[in-house]
């Protein structure tokens, strides 16, 4: 994966991940796709739950370049159902293929710039079996959520399981000339006043753009939805999310 990050990277951040991005529409959706796949790759599968709810009756592999992350989702119940690889999915190669490739979490948008989004294209056509399924998201440019992430309009009481009461807060710049947000997190541990932050940046890449790299990798996106309930893509959309297949031979 690109350069290191500390919100994932690092453990006492990497401990918030649950709290901030538990099981949701996302991944409801993913385990529908999944019904009748008999194996599954989750790409940049962080903390694990999707790859552990997935793990009973199925090879599921899950992939993450955050040795912080994969610590926590190895604790969990039911890690052992799953095999976790610490890797770049950019250069990922196991040698296997899977009915279903998904990466969630808007992990797409952490490759910042067309090799790198090509290259992550095309581990999931390496992996995919013939007619299997891919499902990725990413928030689409033209709906300008990075204008929310800042203090006034992001901050978030948290009640974390450890250090009790947490205030939350983003800030955020936008380039206009890339697509790159640059966005800082912020986590104040009101009991004992330890302010934990991270900076982190992401890509926001048009649809037309997308579909291209999509073509490009060898893969067909069949069908566009713009939400995690399914609804169809357009220019509006929150979310960019293709659903394909690896054509068969």
């Amino acid at each position: 994966m690109p350069a290191f990050d500390r919100l994932f990277d690092d453990a006492e951040l990497a401990d918030f991940y649950d709290l901030e991005n538990g099981w949701g529409v996302d991944l409801d959706f993913c385990a529908g796709l999944a019904a009748e796949a008999t194996s599954v790759l989750d790409l940049g599968c962080g903390t694990g739950e999707l790859a552990i709810a997935l793990g009973e009756g199925r090879r599921v592999v899950g992939v993450d370049p955050a040795t912080a992350m994969l610590d926590i989702a190895r604790a969990k119940r039911g890690a052992d159902r799953v095999r976790f690889v610490e890797a770049d999915a950019r250069t990922l190669r196991l040698g296997e293929r899977f009915d279903l490739v998904v990466m969630t979490g808007h992990a797409f948008q952490v490759f910042l710039t067309e090799p790198d989004q090509s290259a992550v294209l095309g581990t999931i056509a390496a992996h995919l079996a013939p007619g299997g399924r891919f499902v990725f998201d990413t928030r689409n440019p033209q709906a300008r959520e990075w204008l929310e992430w800042v203090p006034e309009l992001s901050e978030r009481q948290l009640d974390h399981p450890r250090h009790g009461h947490v205030k939350a807060w983003n800030d955020m710049e936008h380039d206009a000339d890339t697509g790159v947000v640059t966005y800082t997190t912020h986590y104040l541990i009101e009991a004992t006043r330890q302010e934990l932050s991270a900076t982190s940046k992401i890509l926001f890449t048009p649809q037309e753009r997308i579909a291209s790299l999509i073509a490009s990798a060898g893969l067909c996106a069949e069908r566009w939805a713009g939400d995690w309930q399914g609804g169809p893509w357009h220019e509006l959309s929150a979310e960019i999310i293709p659903i394909g297949r690896r054509p068969a031979p």
